[in-house]
């Protein structure tokens, strides 16, 4: 078995480093047990993330320490997530890719329970929070985010509060976000 891109990205966010070289395994291993007080070998890694031409499966035990390193409770919800983003087709309406955003578009994302940001785009993939009710996110805040997707949680790279950076942050993890374009 080998990792998604989609759980390979949110693995690099965690450990916010990209999983690029064999070597960037013993990292990730180091900040999983860190993380979770949990031991998973370099090699099982190597091989989840295809560094190592290995077909076995993980144990599940192994695979729920990776779910819960990605702060979902267990392999079954987060493994729901990827069976979607492993191959699917969205309508354009669907989606919304940064890139195609004029200057100054503003877009409401809503999530369960009752989160609620309202964005406005400000170019180059990045985004000023200008609403945020019952979110972590606060107004002001900057937000780097390549692509918005409904159904699917939105995956923020980068988040910038004044002159810190918080790094990267994942919102609507349990039932993916909806969002309108105003």
């Amino acid at each position: 078995m080998k990792f998604s891109p989609y759980i390979t990205e949110l693995l690099q966010q965690k450990v916010k480093r990209e999983l690029r070289l064999s070597s960037d395994c013993e990292y990730l291993a180091l900040d999983i047990e860190s993380v979770t007080g949990e031991h998973i070998g370099v090699n099982t890694l190597k091989r989840l993330l295809g560094f190592i031409d290995d077909e076995r499966e993980p144990r599940p035990s192994t695979l729920d320490i990776i779910a819960r390193y990605l702060d979902f409770e267990n392999w079954d919800l987060l493994k729901c997530f990827d069976d979607k983003s492993n191959s699917s087709f969205s309508a354009a309406e669907d989606e919304i890719r940064t890139i195609d955003l004029p200057l100054g578009q503003r877009i409401k994302i809503s999530y369960l329970p009752d989160r609620l940001i309202e964005l406005e785009y400000g170019g180059d993939g990045w985004f000023v929070v200008r609403e945020s009710q019952n979110s972590k996110l606060q107004e002001g805040d900057e937000l780097e985010i390549a692509h918005i997707v409904k159904g699917y949680p939105l995956l923020v790279s980068q988040v910038r509060r004044g002159r810190a950076d918080l790094g990267s942050f994942t919102a609507g993890k349990a039932q993916g976000i909806s969002f309108k374009i105003l």
